[in-house]
């Protein structure tokens, strides 16, 4: 009887904790923590993805995303295909392949890639209402794909457009390290041949090292891969450093003058190509021209990149790239050179190239090229410049071109 008249405590007490656990669990799923987090800290995470196509998907995430993601200050641009300016005004999708120094090496564009995301629509079309332009299913090629009017039906009806870099990179308010990849080296070399340059310019060449090899034999290659020629990983000959005779005389120094003169059209070409991006973007402190196969790099510094603005390029009036000095350039050679990880390079070598005006006025000439050199490669080619530069130093002298 007496436990009939207890009263019921827990029908008091947890009904209403429940509601309240229950409103709370609600009220946190509608809150968006990411709207949490500052402003400076997404800066930070966009500018540790870099892509400009990764960009432009997150620039339809939020209006927020869009408007933050121009204030990147580090961009990579990864050009699809190199295509010529015919090419590029019919919109035709088909990327010139032809690696050729003088072949269509106009205009690099974007483009090769049927219907992916739209969202680099965002970086270069007008600012347009997110959700409007996120509902779109349009197609485009690469990075690029102005969103909205025409173009977007144009867009609809070829499946695929193309934007040149300049275009990408119009949006980008305050980018301060910028590289742009090539899909390939424009220098069609021999299967196994070695072949690398770096150049850094200014408002022209400021100077230029090349590293090259007829053959590169790995540490596994056994003596009759090696062409009737397997002495040379035998180690490296006491040969007090001096280019042999038959190099004068089979075609060797003419292959390296090739090579030389190649790289340097290469290089020009690609710094005529930066003028409107250089002239665009006032905030950059350095750009970084390379390709995916690793074959030359292109460098300006903050100073290099204010010369340039403040004194024109001459152009070359045979093509589109800036006109190559008088240079004075320094060459060292080895018949074969062993590296310390088993790589053997035959006939590597290296050219250390500057002005002539500014090799005149160097009075470290030696030690300058030699710390130009050694810092030019990635391993393991950083190590075979700096064993290179140890040998017998040949001189040579090139006219403006």
């Amino acid at each position: 009887m007496s436990s009939s008249l207890r009263p019921d405590l827990r029908g008091r007490i947890w009904p209403e904790p429940d509601r309240e656990r229950e409103s709370d669990s609600e009220s946190e799923a509608e809150i968006d923590h990411f709207d949490r987090l500052p402003d400076s800290l997404l800066l930070i995470v966009f500018n540790k993805i870099g892509d400009v196509k990764a960009l432009g998907r997150c620039c339809v995430v939020s209006r927020r995303f869009h408007d933050l993601v121009p204030q990147v200050d580090n961009v990579v641009v990864r050009v699809d295909c190199v295509i010529s300016d015919d090419d590029a005004s019919s919109g035709a999708a088909a990327a010139d392949k032809n690696r050729g120094v003088f072949a269509n090496f106009v205009r690099f564009v974007f483009g090769g890639i049927v219907k992916p995301l739209q969202a680099i629509g965002q970086l270069i079309g007008p600012k347009k209402n997110i959700s409007t332009s996120t509902s779109s299913s349009s197609g485009f090629g690469g990075v690029g794909g102005v969103v909205g009017g025409a173009e977007e039906d144009d867009t609809e009806a070829s499946g695929v457009t193309h934007h040149s870099p300049t275009q990408v990179l119009k949006n980008f308010n305050e980018i301060r390290q910028l590289r742009i990849e090539l899909p390939s080296g424009e220098l069609g070399v021999d299967s196994g041949v070695l072949l690398k340059w770096r150049a850094d310019f200014g408002s022209t060449l400021d100077n230029c090292a090349i590293l090259g090899a007829s053959s590169v034999l790995s540490p596994g290659t056994s003596k009759s891969d090696t062409g009737g020629d397997a002495s040379i990983v035998a180690g490296n000959a006491d040969d007090n450093g001096n280019i042999p005779e038959s190099f004068y005389t089979n075609g060797g120094l003419k292959l390296r003058v090739v090579w030389t003169i190649s790289s340097l059209i290469a290089a020009s070409a690609r710094h005529y190509l930066l003028q409107p991006i250089i002239a665009e973007h006032r905030t950059l402190d350095s750009l970084v021209l390379t390709d995916a196969d690793g074959q030359g790099v292109l460098c300006m510094n903050r100073e290099q990149l204010e010369e340039l603005r403040v004194k024109p390029l001459s152009a070359s009036t045979a093509s589109k790239r800036t006109l190559v000095p008088a240079l004075n350039m320094r060459l060292w050679y080895a018949p074969h050179l062993e590296l310390p990880n088993g790589v053997v390079l035959k006939g590597a070598t290296l050219v250390a190239i500057r002005p002539s005006e500014q090799a005149a006025a160097s009075t470290k000439k030696d030690l300058s090229d030699c710390s130009l050199v050694s810092a030019a490669f990635e391993e393991p080619y950083g190590m075979a410049a700096k064993l290179l530069v140890k040998r017998r130093t040949y001189c040579l002298e090139m006219n403006s071109f």
